[in-house]
């Protein structure tokens, strides 16, 4: 019988993972439907100038609860504190729901990107616990295809949903899914044991963190669009992100457990990845926020129609997340991957640059797909480096700082890519700027890439014994085979590879 490093049974284990991603699609499916009830949503409890707020709300809790999240995590059990942040994103999606004011609908939704955050932090993390290292990528695979899958179908059920019942389905649609997937992670997700902690939470840092996220996150929300970037009100969050964020450095040092461990900032897995996930995903948003805006004002493009036409990206992530998957679970091999896809990122980004000039929906598809071909060679190949490069106990924080920086460059790079749009004087004009700029933003993620040391995969259990250390090697019965050490083959190979 197949096994794999918890000892579950190979069956468990798929229930286990369903689970997790069901768990984990609520959050991404609930940014995608609101978009098109928002404007129903503010015919119906306030004004339309309200309405974004349900919107900064979700995002700047989800950021700023991250990284407590995957700490509390690693304290006390990756199992619990996901099946709490799935209960209380349930809860507030129900409250969001039943709201009868514009108030009660942005308090909810700021409790549901608290459990947003405990999410994405704790299902990705839990899947390193799950699944042996040379695994992980292609369950990671999986994930993103998912996702894929979600961000093409979540608009369209959004609007099926407001046309035929009512924008209050939009968040009630979370309730049996979250029910599903609370069953399948009490019934099948392991809980490894976990040391009771010995020191105290530390919540000052956690405090001066959520506070420097929540303050960056809005600055890049509001700036440029509800704000001028040089108002008082922008100068203001960006000088209180920055004295916050001293303060939380200076604090982390002294702290016995800190929030954000300084040293794992150091590790070469942690470092890499964050840097380069920052950046791929600033690039990312180049053309999930331009290219629809491109097709609708110069091809015609209805906003369904303009959504649709970003599936040839959707379709090359999902292609290329799973066949690379494979292909790094038969291999071990994984450095590759992100520095050949952030290679096709880039030459997309040019070749959208060239044809913005000449508006062709076949051209832009075309691009679109090259870009999902190399984005889906880099995210998860790169998360799947992280949790190969850190202790089985630092799991989830490690998780929370890779998402945190993912998540920071979406908003500094929707941000940057805004200004840079502005700044020029017509449509085409600024999307071509847009795209030029970008293709850069992608050769600079893979000359940091390059930067990573690979440590080949192992088929065994994560290790606890230090960072980047391979895992302890299985037989084929899925027996512990002996320390790696004393295996001549792993041996031979990490010294080919250090």
């Amino acid at each position: 019988m197949t096994t794999h490093p918890t000892s579950q049974p190979a069956r468990s284990v798929r229930i286990a993972f369903a689970a997790i991603v069901v768990a984990m699609l609520p959050a991404v499916l609930d940014q995608t439907i609101l978009s098109t009830a928002l404007p129903t949503i503010a015919g119906d409890l306030g004004r339309l100038t309200d309405v974004s707020w349900v919107v900064s709300a979700y995002v700047v809790a989800a950021a700023a609860t991250t990284p407590l999240w995957g700490k509390l995590g690693d304290r006390h059990g990756r199992k619990r504190l996901l099946e709490a942040s799935l209960l209380l994103f349930l809860g507030a999606s129900a409250v969001s729901g039943a709201a009868q004011d514009m108030t009660w609908l942005i308090v909810s939704r700021t409790v549901q990107g608290a459990g947003a955050g405990g999410l994405m932090t704790l299902a990705m993390a839990a899947v390193g616990d799950l699944v042996a290292p040379r695994e992980r990528a292609r369950y990671q695979g999986y994930i993103a295809a998912a996702f894929a899958v979600a961000t093409i179908i979540g608009p369209l059920i959004g609007g099926v949903l407001v046309q035929h019942a009512s924008w209050r389905w939009v968040f009630y649609v979370n309730l049996p899914l979250g029910a599903v997937a609370l069953t399948g992670l009490r019934l099948a997700l392991p809980a490894p044991d976990v040391p009771r902690p010995t020191t105290t939470l530390d919540l000052g840092g956690a405090a001066l963190l959520a506070g420097a996220t929540a303050a960056v996150t809005l600055a890049c929300i509001w700036g440029g669009n509800r704000f001028a970037w040089t108002s008082p009100a922008i100068v203001a969050l960006l000088a209180s992100a920055v004295l916050l964020g001293l303060a939380l450095v200076a604090r982390e040092r002294r702290a016995a457990d800190p929030i954000v461990p300084l040293a794992m900032l150091k590790t070469g897995a942690v470092a890499v990845s964050s840097a380069a996930l920052f950046l791929a995903t600033a690039a990312l948003f180049s053309v999930t926020v331009f290219v629809p805006l491109y097709l609708q004002t110069t091809t015609g493009a209805t906003p369904t129609q303009a959504g649709l036409l970003l599936v040839p990206a959707m379709l090359g992530i999902t292609v290329s997340t799973n066949v690379v998957g494979r292909l790094i679970s038969a291999t071990g091999r994984y450095k590759r991957y992100p520095v050949v896809g952030l290679g096709l990122m880039a030459i997309a980004l040019g070749a959208l640059a060239l044809v913005a000039g000449h508006p062709s929906r076949t051209a832009v598809g075309f691009a679109l797909a090259l870009f999902g071909l190399g984005f889906g060679m880099v995210g998860q190949v790169l998360i799947t480096a992280v949790q190969n490069g850190v202790d089985r106990r630092e799991l989830g924080i490690a998780m929370a700082t890779t998402s945190f920086f993912r998540g920071l460059g979406g908003a500094i790079g929707a941000a940057v890519f805004g200004a840079v749009f502005a700044a020029q004087s017509g449509i085409i004009d600024g999307v071509q700027a847009v795209f030029l700029v970008a293709a850069p933003v992608a050769l600079l993620a893979l000359a940091i890439v390059l930067a990573l040391r690979e440590v080949p995969l192992s088929t065994g259990q994560p290790t606890d014994a230090g960072r980047g250390q391979p895992s302890l090697p299985l037989d084929r019965a899925g027996r512990l085979a002996g320390d790696v050490q004393h295996d001549p083959a792993d041996r031979a190979d990490l010294a080919r590879h250090a």
